[in-house]
């Protein structure tokens, strides 16, 4: 964020295209390193079969919508999970999965009716690192990887616990992918600065701090690749450590132009 602020600099503006480029190699380094040969065809030979391309025209597709969550009851109960419930989209499942939860996020989750909400809290806590700085870059990667797997949607969208959506997100985005017929959907949000103030990152580009976990959203295939623990070793936010491989892949990328989502400051503010 702060690197993207700079180059709007007038003077600085004139290095931005040399840094992104370099940038952009990087991550093409970077995930060839990642994805093998034999995975980067299967993506290719997979995307054009009339299983995946089927998702594109049925009349009201599941979307799974991931949330993984520790110990943040109160955030979760009180704006993650409404803002998903009163979608004006009804065919969801929202699937959340605790960090190994302490809290009461279990209690409370099972007195909601609802019967497209399945809760799973995991028996221990994922292993992250000990410093700040780069567990804050993988924290929470174990639950939302096994809210992944438990996914059943035709389309797969996230959530962080502390953030929310605006109610006609989704249905303005099954529509959208279908349209398209993309890959991966992205679009801007809202960001709430450490003054409280709001500020929308446009995210006009498909590159880091432009697309975020919860401005995502996905063909289901994209399941076959989970979060890795282990991005902060590239000094990588995991959610981007992810979307690169994708795009390395040759997603067909597609920006829906409205913001769709209200990013909340907490989640930068406490370790997970």
């Amino acid at each position: 964020m702060i690197v993207s602020k700079l180059f709007n600099i007038p003077f600085l503006r004139k290095f931005s295209l040399p840094f992104l480029k370099i940038e952009a190699a990087i991550d093409t380094f970077r995930s060839r390193r990642d994805i093998s040969e034999a995975f980067y065809r299967l993506f290719q030979e997979n995307r054009n079969s009339n299983e995946y391309q089927a998702e594109y025209s049925k009349p009201e597709p599941l979307v799974s919508v991931c949330v993984g969550t520790y110990n943040r009851s109160e955030l979760l109960l009180e704006r993650c999970l409404p803002s998903i419930r009163q979608q004006t989209y009804e065919r969801l499942e929202i699937v959340v999965v605790g960090d190994c939860c302490t809290d009461e996020t279990e209690d409370r989750i099972r007195q909601i009716n609802e019967k497209r909400l399945l809760f799973k809290n995991l028996p221990s806590r994922g292993e992250y690192p000990s410093k700040p700085n780069l567990r804050w870059m993988v924290a929470g990667t174990v639950p939302v990887n096994e809210a992944l797997n438990l996914a059943k949607g035709d389309f797969i969208t996230h959530l962080d616990d502390d953030d929310e959506y605006l109610p006609d997100r989704i249905s303005q985005l099954v529509q959208f992918i279908q349209e398209e017929k993309a890959d991966f959907v992205s679009h801007p949000f809202w960001r709430q600065m450490p003054d409280g103030k709001w500020e929308l990152n446009d995210a006009k580009n498909f590159r880091i701090t432009e697309v975020t976990t919860s401005s995502s959203f996905y063909h289901r295939w994209f399941k076959q690749i989970p979060w890795d623990i282990q991005a902060y070793r590239y000094k990588e936010p995991g959610d981007w450590n992810r979307f690169r491989k994708f795009k390395y892949l040759g997603v067909k990328w597609a920006r829906y132009p409205n913001p769709l989502l209200r990013h909340y400051r907490e989640r930068s503010q406490q370790a997970q």
